[in-house]
């Protein structure tokens, strides 16, 4: 049975967690996603443990049926492929600090231009205005920031993180 984004095409250079799993989510409900990695390294969590078979398993919990393509997004050459890509997308996800794609020279004011009916899915912490938007929100910062941590762990004793996610 199709799922209801069947057809639908997302290019995805998100990375971490938040990005990745609302992608992984919309896979889950038919649309193709094809995940933008960085040369050498991938994404942030391929190498992350627990490893299996040296592979980060965080990373394939998150990044399932994903195709992936290796770009540069700094170099003339990785822009000019991902522009190809997004002129065959339904939508660009990302979640960089606000700001990012702009200064790749691939913001949505540049996208929008190579493809009118793009979406962009842009996902940060804090928002893309305001005091803390340029600021990262990796789980344990938030969680942090929360005072979550505050009420964990041994009495007296430091901060710890929960083990699931926010």
């Amino acid at each position: 049975m199709d799922g209801p984004l069947e057809g639908i095409k997302i290019l995805d250079a998100t990375h971490a967690l938040s990005g990745p799993f609302a992608t992984m989510t919309l896979g889950d409900l038919g649309a193709k996603v094809i995940k933008v990695e960085r040369p050498r390294t991938g994404d942030t969590f391929r190498g992350e443990i627990p490893q299996a078979a040296g592979r980060g398993l965080y990373f394939f919990s998150i990044n399932r049926g994903k195709e992936s393509v290796v770009l540069d997004l700094k170099t003339e050459e990785g822009k000019a492929l991902f522009l190809d890509l997004v002129k065959k997308v339904d939508v660009v996800a990302e979640n960089f600090v606000p700001g990012t794609m702009d200064r790749l020279g691939l913001g949505y004011e540049v996208l929008k231009k190579h493809n009118p009916r793009l979406i962009y899915a842009a996902c940060s912490g804090f928002g893309q205005t305001g005091p803390y938007c340029e600021k990262p929100a990796l789980d344990i910062i938030v969680q942090g920031m929360s005072g979550m941590m505050s009420i964990t762990g041994e009495e007296g004793g430091p901060p710890v993180r929960p083990g699931v996610s926010i």
